[in-house]
């Protein structure tokens, strides 16, 4: 496994002061140019209990979105409100921009409290995905003190690590996840733990051994399931890594992927009060169900998958096919 050539060639590790002046960590970075951005996952470890909407708000992220992105059941009553238990590890959805020459996110801005830090906003409020130096960078604040009290109310700007590599990981789809490395981690069992290899975590992040300390940022790459929707579909590009879902035209289309197979599979959401249509034309077959009709050749099934949110119209496709036996029917 490993990043295509063209890919791997333009990794470089960045070397950035986190938690101490003592304490070095590394972090991939991903050279850009241009305004494109693509979806990436910030992994983030609760600090304190925080309700859904909080940590959505803490990241400009989308409740839904950041539920979808942790196969957490969107449609819950209460869903945005419930609590999460400090210390539980999330998945969080972001844009991944170009900005300055290089891969971040840079739509968080925070609003400082009473005994803020930039030292406690970057290792204990964003767990370690920004450091002190890089917020005070982003800020133009080159001569505050890490460790001084920040005015209540003091807007920053925290830019957070992401890489897209072209959302591919050896030929493959794939969205990046940021790790930070914890105590106790190694190489191998983030690599088991992410079902992927030693030797792709090291390609993808320019390693020359299999190392990490903590603290180190990691881009982690996530098997996908990627649509094919036209370009002039709102949600064309979509990607949605492995056992995730995501929300899309309107709120109105849950589509996920896996676990077991990389096969985008859409059907009607019940997030939004009012959607467009979800039948198949010609059909009386509905977004994500399919028909059955046996013949003296076998059993005709019709199936209606998603195609794209085009206009405001939810866009289907009737797929036919000839199996030999219809389900639940056995052979005489």
């Amino acid at each position: 496994m490993g990043l295509p050539a063209i890919f791997a060639v333009a990794v470089m590790v960045a070397i950035v002061m986190v938690a101490s002046p003592c304490a070095e960590a590394k972090t991939t970075i991903e050279p850009c140019s241009g305004s494109d951005s693509c979806p990436a996952l910030l992994g983030y470890t609760l600090y304190a209990d925080m309700k859904v909407s909080e940590v959505a708000a803490l990241f400009a992220a989308d409740p839904s979105a950041l539920l979808a992105a942790n196969a957490l059941d969107f449609a819950a009553p209460g869903a945005a409100h419930r609590i999460l238990p400090m210390g539980l590890f999330l998945r969080v959805p972001t844009a991944c921009a170009c900005a300055d020459g290089v891969r971040k996110s840079v739509a968080v801005r925070y609003a400082a409290r009473p005994a803020d830090t930039l030292a406690t906003v970057a290792d204990v409020v964003f767990a370690g995905l920004a450091s002190a130096d890089q917020i005070r960078g982003a800020n133009g604040l080159a001569d505050a003190d890490a460790d001084a009290p920040l005015d209540a109310g003091q807007r920053l700007v925290v830019p957070l690590p992401c890489v897209c590599f072209n959302s591919s990981d050896s030929n493959l789809p794939a969205v990046y996840l940021s790790y930070v490395v914890q105590v106790g981690d190694t190489v191998p069992a983030i690599a088991a733990a992410y079902e992927t290899t030693v030797t792709d975590i090291m390609n993808v992040n320019a390693m020359g051994s299999p190392v990490a300390a903590p603290g180190d940022i990691l881009a982690i790459p996530l098997p996908a399931c990627a649509s094919s929707f036209p370009k002039t579909a709102s949600d064309h590009g979509l990607l949605v890594a492995n056992g995730t879902y995501a929300l899309t035209a309107g709120n109105c289309v849950q589509c996920s992927c896996g676990p077991g197979n990389l096969n985008l599979y859409c059907t009607p959401a019940s997030l939004s009060r009012s959607c467009p249509s979800t039948q198949c034309s010609n059909s009386n077959v509905l977004l994500g169900n399919a028909s059955t009709h046996a013949t003296s050749a076998g059993c005709n099934v019709s199936s209606c998958s998603y195609g794209g949110f085009v206009n405001g119209t939810i866009t289907t496709l009737l797929n036919t096919g000839l199996q030999p036996t219809c389900p639940g029917n056995s052979c005489c």
